[in-house]
């Protein structure tokens, strides 16, 4: 039985460890990768393969205070209107490069507010993409929706252009809280949002709500999750509400004296996942729920789930191509991340270059480790027939590694001929477990807290 006091002297409520949406992190990122590579890793996309694409709006009606994101805030769509031509110009380039037969398995709309772009924005740049290659037959095409910033008009034209997956961040009902973080969002308005999304057909819902917010309490997330049930989502994701100001300086307008202490995060995290558990959703990794009919539920029994930027995912695509300003694309020899700027990717694109800026190729030890990492994220649990299988490591070499791990987490992980294995009780530590997989300096890098 793992303690409060064991996870505290493992350093739990101390720690700041990557998510680990990738490996190696993009603060190890560098200028080496840059739009030449970038052509060079489409080239070798085989002929009638799989891609999915992110295509990324970091525009914003108003800046809500917790948003750690790249967003700007715009009084008028001119701008908006002005970057999505210069998505619609990227898409094009994209087409002439992509080999033929190429199908999308994935689309996904993020942001800043995807749904802040007019009706025929989103027409026009959701033909642009079927331009660029057709959907699978078993694609996903998912948006992020603003309920302050929906009507039937545009989701019309999102239904129509086939968005089968609608994703609305919540973070909390409190109206308290609200107010304290900037993001009013009623949950009359949100409750109007979701009916009108399953009105016209779309298939799934997917919901963001945080823990670990100002003047959250045990009764308030309890509150909010049970609101949030009410809509019947198929997927949950409960993030802990990461304070960067440092980072992201509107969190400065955030009382940091307000913020819960890692214990009480703890306490938080837990009382909202039994909800979800009670309610009989599955649990997905670290901190995503599912019903038992989703895909990602799906995905967790067959030993297919995934891990990348958007979270968990059952993806199947080995190439992710990232459109917009700071997107990043993942190939099977790397990352790239185009320019984060909003004026200096546009610049590029309007000249007819790529707006790859800095990436990552991946060396065989980073290929080895990001698997080893992904496995502890989506399984915990580390199949060592297929790391020594599918990568240049001895049994001798890779079980010290399991020792090594298991030695800093007190003996209480486990360890058989198959491989490692995390137990339920030491699940809070994951992220902490993957960490010690992980080869790069992380002490400059300005992570978030383990809980």
């Amino acid at each position: 039985m793992v303690t409060r006091t064991q996870l505290g002297r493992l350093g739990l409520f101390d720690a700041k460890v990557p998510r680990y949406t990738s490996y190696p992190t993009a603060p190890h990122f560098s200028s080496g990768v840059g739009p030449d590579m970038f052509m060079t890793w489409i080239d070798s996309i085989p002929e009638n393969g799989h891609i999915s694409l992110y295509l990324h709006v970091p525009f914003c009606r108003r800046l809500c205070w917790f948003c750690a994101c790249r967003t700007q805030g715009t009084a008028t769509l001119s701008p908006v209107q002005s970057y999505v031509e210069t998505l619609q110009a990227e898409l094009a380039m994209l087409k002439a490069r992509l080999p033929r037969g190429v199908k999308l398995s994935r689309l996904h709309w993020g942001g800043g507010t995807p749904t802040l772009l007019s009706p025929d924005m989103m027409k026009s740049l959701i033909a642009a993409v079927r331009d660029v290659a057709d959907f699978a037959d078993d694609a996903e095409f998912s948006v992020e929706i603003d309920p302050n910033e929906i009507d039937a008009e545009r989701l019309d034209a999102l239904a129509a252009g086939g968005m089968n997956r609608a994703s609305i961040g919540v973070q909390d009902f409190n109206p308290d809280i609200q107010q304290t973080i900037g993001r009013i969002q009623g949950f009359d308005v949100t409750r109007k949002a979701v009916d009108m999304i399953r009105e016209r057909g779309v298939r799934s819902l997917n919901a963001d709500i945080l823990f670990g917010l100002p003047d959250q309490s045990k009764s308030r997330i309890t509150e909010t999750v049970q609101k949030l049930l009410s809509f019947s989502p198929d997927r949950v994701a409960l993030y802990g509400y990461a304070h960067v100001p440092w980072m992201a300086k509107r969190q400065q307008l955030i009382p940091s004296d307000a913020l819960p202490t890692p214990d009480e995060r703890l306490a938080l995290f837990e009382t909202a996942r039994r909800l979800f558990v009670w309610d009989g959703y599955a649990e997905i990794g670290i901190d995503h729920f599912a019903t038992q009919t989703d895909g990602l539920t799906k995905a967790l029994h067959a030993g297919t789930l995934r891990r990348n930027f958007q979270g968990y995912t059952d993806d199947k695509a080995d190439v992710l191509i990232g459109l917009g300003a700071s997107s990043i694309s993942r190939f099977p020899q790397g990352f790239a991340q185009n320019a984060s700027a909003t004026s200096a990717y546009a610049g590029l694109v309007r000249d007819g270059k790529f707006a790859t800026h800095r990436g990552h190729v991946f060396s065989p030890d980073d290929k080895m480790r990001s698997r080893l990492i992904e496995m502890v994220m989506c399984d915990f649990r580390i199949d060592a027939e297929e790391i020594l299988a599918e990568h240049d490591i001895s049994r001798e070499a890779l079980f010290k590694m399991f020792r090594e791990a298991n030695a800093r987490f007190e003996n209480m992980l486990k360890i058989d001929d198959g491989g490692l294995t995390v137990p339920k009780s030491a699940r809070p530590l994951t992220r902490m477990i993957a960490r010690s997989f992980d080869a790069y300096d992380l002490s400059k890098a300005g992570h978030s807290s383990a809980i």
